[in-house]
């Protein structure tokens, strides 16, 4: 248990940390704008970048892999979704956003950090194709289903289809993959200042994005009492359901040991910060997806913590 504790307190401490500091020195939001900047267009795709190029690129190919890790995911939201309309009498919206909180995991932020403190460096490959497949996923599934819904913002199929493409492909980490899948297949090897700049980015991604992360859930209000109970049906489905859907699933692929374990560590974490993002976007479910980033993180804590005992003593 002490090698458990000794991967997962550092990684959710800085996440407190930020939390800690969060709360205590009362900072506006706005203060974090450029510290996400750094995260998000240099620091992590630099990280991505330079682990994908330095893969061999039949590695980055396993379709297998990449099938299963988005079955298991398309499964857990297909089942959230259909609950979530159940629960909401047919509010297709909101039902939409509740499905992505059982299902869209925050492994943009949250992954590299975790991979990297408990699995090593190698990890982080397979966590950038479960990024750039994922998200590109829900990319496509959400404003679909916002369109259909009557609160995809107008324009018709065409337009819907350019947003889609345009938020894929303007994407700094998905761009990261892709180029990093290029450099890996035609061995590309970038000048050494300019590799030397892409591993001092590197460095600083994991540390960077876990303590913003943390500032970023201080920041949320606090959850009412009365939203508790759905909170903990949805959280349910994303820090239990989920993680197990992706066990039973990647399984069936004919993967190393250190991809799966990825793909369960990634499907445990709390759900990502773009749901928030999301139902503001589309003025649906706003604060209960601002009180599930908040409480899930929190007691991800928790739960991955018990997910790495079950890897690492064989019980997954």
């Amino acid at each position: 248990m002490r090698e458990v504790l000794s991967l997962s307190v550092p990684f959710f401490g800085l996440i407190f940390l930020g939390f800690g500091f969060g709360k205590r020195l009362k900072r506006p939001a706005a203060g974090l704008e450029w510290l996400n900047v750094f995260i998000f267009y240099l620091a992590l795709p630099a990280l991505f970048f330079q682990l994908v190029a330095e893969t061999p690129f039949k590695e980055l190919s396993n379709v297998g892999f990449i099938v299963c890790v988005l079955g298991s995911t398309l499964l857990i939201f297909t089942i959230g979704f259909v609950i979530a309309l159940i629960r909401a009498r047919g509010d297709v919206p909101r039902a939409s956003i509740q499905a992505l909180i059982g299902a869209y995991a925050n492994n943009g932020y949250l992954g590299p950090g975790l991979a990297i403190s408990a699995l090593g460096a190698s990890a982080t490959v397979p966590v950038a194709l479960i990024f750039a497949f994922e998200n590109t996923m829900f990319f496509i599934i959400t404003p679909i289903l916002m369109a259909l819904a009557g609160s995809g913002g107008g324009g018709g199929a065409a337009q819907t289809a350019r947003r889609i493409l345009h938020r894929i492909f303007t994407h700094p980490f998905i761009l990261a993959v892709l180029a990093g899948a290029a450099a890996a297949a035609f061995e590309w090897q970038p000048p050494e200042m300019l590799d030397r700049m892409l591993t001092m980015l590197r460095g600083a991604a994991a540390p960077c994005a876990l303590f913003a992360m943390g500032v970023t859930v201080a920041l949320q209000p606090p959850p009412e009492r009365g939203a508790l109970g759905e909170l903990s049906l949805l959280l349910s489905i994303k820090l239990v359901a989920h993680p197990l859907m992706a066990f039973a699933i990647v399984s069936l692929a004919n993967v190393d040991h250190l991809w799966l374990t990825t793909a369960i560590l990634m499907a445990a974490l709390p759900p990502a910060t773009n749901v928030f993002v999301l139902a503001t976007q589309y003025r649906t479910y706003v604060e209960g997806a601002s009180n599930a980033v908040l409480v899930g993180t929190a007691v991800s804590a928790v739960t991955v913590t018990a997910i790495l005992y079950a890897i690492t003593t064989g019980l997954l």
